[in-house]
């Protein structure tokens, strides 16, 4: 019988801005769609499914996309948030993407249920993460000032 997991992520925005780092992800990856789910990538290509009523979307890597004959859209870089945020946070992914577009960098954010992963514009992902670590390190002087 299944039950209603708990939650493990932290609520407080000014805790998670604080405690905000950053890994950036090696692989280029793009986003893509299909149609039919029998071209669908293994689970361990993937790190993105997300079933529209226009076809399934996919993250994977360029070189699987390009491997495979696949079209694909929007090469990028993955970010992985390193702070343990609860699904019901309200504000912290609207700072971080806030933040991204005051510089001119679009970020595509993913949700998963232990962190926070954002697709950024490939040649921007150095930006993004500077742009992170000032916010982070804003975070943290206000909290020690207060």
């Amino acid at each position: 019988m299944s039950a209603l997991a708990s939650d493990p992520g932290e609520k407080s925005l000014a805790k998670l801005l604080a405690t905000l780092t950053t890994t950036l992800h090696e692989p280029i990856f793009v986003f893509a769609t299909l149609s039919n789910a029998s071209r669908l990538p293994p689970l361990q290509e993937t790190q993105l499914l997300f079933k529209e009523k226009e076809g399934i979307t996919v993250i994977v890597t360029r070189e699987y996309a390009a491997a495979h004959g696949i079209d694909y859209f929007f090469p990028c870089k993955m970010l992985t948030l390193n702070v343990t945020s609860s699904l019901e946070a309200v504000g912290f992914m609207a700072v971080v993407a806030t933040r991204l577009a005051e510089v001119g960098v679009g970020v595509n954010p993913v949700s998963g249920f232990f962190h926070d992963h954002l697709f950024v514009p490939l040649g921007r992902e150095r930006e993004a993460v500077d742009v992170l670590d000032r916010l982070a390190d804003e975070s943290r002087q206000s909290a020690a000032d207060s």
